[in-house]
């Protein structure tokens, strides 16, 4: 009887270990399959996510090349519209048959030519400032903007301000014409879109960055709405906004103010004297 109570004993012992070993390798197994699945679903999603990035890059170089695109077009039609029938009215002052004319005849032919090219260099030079503001050039940014925004309350449709707290030294020309373009098209958008009572524009400098932000107390948008509308083919101008700051290597982001009262526009660019990208 005691051997056989030993044997017994020896079996479910024998019993016990098998069960567990087999129990310990089935969770190995288990867990092994997890982990190999989870993986796949993180490169699964990693895969999705740099899509999701080159798309968005796609569409920001898209509204790039389609802002430069409607520049070109636009200082075309300019010339050929407005200066090419200006400078061809003032040939037909000037023809070969001027000298067979009339000494009178030929003086206020002279004088009417004159006035014509006078316009046209008028016309070349606002093209010219649309391109570069003498103001942004002579000056810099910060008068730039100041005049800007002179221009804006000056109208009585709106109290426009701005305060510039460490524009000691200027950006290169570039990075300084890029910044303006920028702030430009935001204050229009505000303009044109918001409702808004007051505008407001500071910049400073911190931790090595230039920042300008600017709040009004009109309609806005959050950062969370403009990456849903970068995902679309909606707001040609905000995307034109992000391509020039990705230029500059730089971010804009759009929230409420901790007030929950005022929108605030955040551009953040480092402060370099390298060459623009």
């Amino acid at each position: 009887m005691p051997l056989l109570q030993a044997i017994e004993s020896s079996s479910n012992v024998s019993s016990v270990l098998f069960l567990g070993t087999m129990g310990m390798l089935v969770l190995a197994i288990g867990l092994v399959v997890f982990i190999v699945f989870h993986q796949r679903k993180v490169i699964k999603y990693q895969q999705q996510l740099q899509q999701m990035e080159e798309e968005q890059q796609q569409i920001l170089l898209n509204a790039s090349i389609r802002w430069q695109e409607e520049e070109r077009q636009r200082i075309a039609a300019d010339l050929h519209d407005d200066a090419g029938p200006l400078l061809a009215t003032a040939r037909l002052y000037l023809n070969e048959n001027l000298v067979h004319q009339e000494m009178a005849t030929q003086l206020q032919s002279i004088y009417n030519a004159k006035q014509i090219i006078d316009d046209t260099i008028q016309l070349i030079r606002n093209i010219s400032h649309s391109l570069m503001p003498p103001t942004l050039k002579n000056f810099g940014l910060e008068s730039a903007v100041n005049d800007l925004f002179q221009k804006i309350s000056g109208s009585g449709a709106i109290n426009a301000s701005c305060r510039f707290h460490d524009y000691r030294e200027r950006l290169i020309a570039q990075r300084e014409l890029l910044v303006f373009r920028v702030t430009q098209e935001l204050v229009n958008n505000i303009l044109k879109h918001s409702n808004a009572s007051f505008i407001h524009l500071t910049q400073n400098i911190s931790d090595g960055n230039f920042y300008i932000r600017i709040h009004h107390d009109g309609k806005g948008i959050t950062q969370a709405e403009l990456e849903k509308m970068n995902r679309t083919s909606a707001g040609l101008g905000l995307k034109n906004i992000l391509s020039r700051m990705r230029v500059l290597n730089g971010n804009v982001v759009f929230e409420k103010d901790s007030s929950q009262t005022f929108y605030k526009t955040t551009l953040e660019l480092p402060l370099s004297n390298d060459s623009i990208n």
